[in-house]
């Protein structure tokens, strides 16, 4: 399968990253390991996490994610090299300290993190949400403590406007640190305010890597959703009603063509959608059932024609 080189990071990866938030939600131990071993006999190489995935969970704190991704690691000697982890910080735990982005706190949580997932090292380490009351210089001086130890090899940020990112590369300059190296945004056909032209604009320059969130609205884009009374086939049904209007109708409408001119899935249109996008490096998307992630591997094989691309473009505007 296809590799690209994921912005400054020195690595390559296949340009789709598996999103670990349905681990001990959507998803049990068992079904997770079930998955996880399919995607990576496909080919795949790439999973995003957080430390806070999936605390929203009934009876979960936080941690459940990288724990299950922990589990099977070591059940399955030799599995660590031959695939990339993500996982993130700054999130709030719910726990006195255990939130934002203070050198004081990435140091423990880094730790805390490598235990759950039973490594010693995370390949890449996003800053989760930005943290107004803790200068760049401060979180970047912790991430490099971290890079010189071993402990983490890139880092990059998640949710970051264009004004932010650019103050965190000028910080980063100033401050001879290390700069993010791979930003993750909400990004898909319908949601594109969280990675506008702007933003685009500076990742390209910078050479960033982008590795996009929610690359499917939720499972809106995979079509199964089209009507309220659909919304409870899934324990994500409630955060997919707003997708119900006139645009979604474009964007599904369109989907619903092209798929059915590749013989294809919409969500593997949806995703194609994005891997042909030049600023993006790899979508995320999770899967709950391994034809899911069978259909992962034909959005990387599916090429859209320039026509197809400027459809889905024009169906998602405002």
């Amino acid at each position: 399968m296809k590799q690209v080189t994921l912005g400054t990071t020195g690595f390559d990866i296949v340009p789709l990253v598996f999103g670990g938030n349905v681990f001990g939600w959507t998803i049990d131990e068992k079904t997770s390991f079930d998955i996880l071993d399919t995607f990576v006999d496909l080919g795949f190489n790439a999973i995003d996490t957080a430390d806070v995935y999936s605390a929203w969970a009934p009876g979960n704190k936080g941690g459940e994610s990288e724990t299950i991704i922990g589990n099977w690691l070591t059940a399955r000697p030799g599995m660590r090299d031959k695939v990339k982890l993500f996982t993130k910080v700054g999130a709030d735990l719910g726990q006195p300290g255990k939130k934002g982005l203070s050198k004081k706190w990435i140091i423990q949580a880094v730790d805390e993190s490598l235990s759950r997932l039973k490594t010693d090292h995370i390949d890449l380490y996003f800053s989760h949400w930005p943290d107004e009351e803790t200068p760049y210089e401060e979180t970047l001086s912790a991430y490099q403590e971290l890079l010189k130890q071993g402990k983490i090899l890139s880092i990059g940020a998640s949710n970051l406007n264009a004004a932010q990112l650019g103050k965190s590369i000028t910080a980063a300059k100033t401050h001879h640190l290390p700069a993010y190296q791979v930003l993750q945004p909400e990004y898909n056909l319908f949601d594109r305010d969280g990675f506008n032209s702007e933003l685009q604009t500076l990742c390209l320059k910078e050479n960033i890597g982008v590795v996009t969130y929610y690359s499917l609205a939720s499972g809106f884009l995979s079509g199964k959703y089209r009507t309220k009374d659909d919304l409870s086939k899934s324990a994500r049904g409630e955060g997919i009603a707003k997708y119900l209007n006139a645009k979604g109708e474009r964007i599904l409408t369109a989907l619903d063509h092209i798929a059915e001119q590749h013989n294809a899935e919409p969500a593997q249109v949806a995703l194609a959608w994005l891997i042909a996008e030049k600023a993006v490096t790899a979508p995320i998307a999770s899967a709950t059932k391994r034809t899911h992630v069978e259909n992962f591997r034909k959005a990387i094989e599916l090429s859209l024609t320039a026509q197809e691309l400027a459809l889905l473009t024009e169906a998602g505007k405002a």
